[in-house]
């Protein structure tokens, strides 16, 4: 039987990259996801990839109403949410003396307050035995030039799954976190100067992980579906670290 079978499951940032690849996943075993993303374009593509077991939500995290609509059609389509991937966020390399206002609140609202709401909100649609999964990174405990702003917010989602977990103790609600290590994807392209840039960061990135390259979006797909089988019931505030192809608890 496949291992979320019959399972609801909502991903954030579900269009691309590490979202899109854990729909892929949650679908091959049996889940039924709902998908958000601010782009509607890349949305209807990603829910036509999926197939019929898959709903696109257009919707920005960073906005409580957008995730209000959202689960407002989870509980009328089928009433529960048995699993959170809140995977949204942004990142915006700037070194410090160029921050500007606007540059912290947008990665904040984001990383941050966007994973607050997408968590929060779905608590009442959830049960005993729900997992709520957040994608934090290894930035969280590195000191990488430029990265300030976004490795704070990914220290914080890091102590949500730690202090949620005791908020949530009692209620058989599982929290647990992902720490990513650099995984090519779509925001690492927006986020390049250049694309000699991208590759140099590639480069340098594979040559400090244990196999020499670094990770994939599958790779790390993989590790979200396993948090939120029913097999990892015995995990809580546990933090996962994915790097070059390597998982770590």
């Amino acid at each position: 039987m496949p291992k979320l079978d019959g399972k609801i499951a909502v991903i954030t940032g579900g269009n691309s990259g590490i979202g899109l690849a854990t729909a892929k996943v949650f679908v091959k075993e049996g889940a039924r996801v709902y998908i958000t993303g601010r782009r509607q374009a890349e949305l209807d593509a990603a829910a036509a990839l999926l197939g019929p077991s898959a709903k696109a939500v257009q919707g920005d995290v960073a906005k409580p109403a957008d995730l209000d609509r959202l689960y407002d059609q989870i509980r009328s389509d089928v009433g529960r949410v048995d699993v959170v991937f809140a995977n949204a966020g942004v990142v915006i390399p700037t070194p410090l003396g160029s921050l500007t206002e606007e540059h912290i609140d947008y990665q904040l609202d984001v990383n941050v307050k966007g994973v607050i709401w997408t968590v929060q909100k779905a608590l009442p649609l959830m049960g005993p035995g729900g997992s709520i999964i957040l994608n934090a990174s290894i930035v969280a405990s590195k000191g990488w030039a430029n990265w300030s702003v976004y490795s704070a917010s990914k220290a914080a989602v890091r102590n949500f799954a730690r202090t949620w977990s005791s908020d949530l103790r009692g209620q058989g609600i599982r929290v647990n976190a992902i720490s990513p290590g650099v995984i090519p994807s779509p925001a690492h392209e927006n986020a390049a100067a250049s694309r000699d840039a991208l590759n140099s960061f590639m480069e340098h990135a594979a040559s400090i992980t244990p196999l020499a390259r670094t990770g994939t979006d599958e790779e790390v797909a993989k590790v979200v579906a396993f948090l939120a089988s029913d097999d990892s019931s015995f995990i809580a505030a546990s933090e996962i670290f994915v790097d070059g192809g390597l998982a770590q608890i």
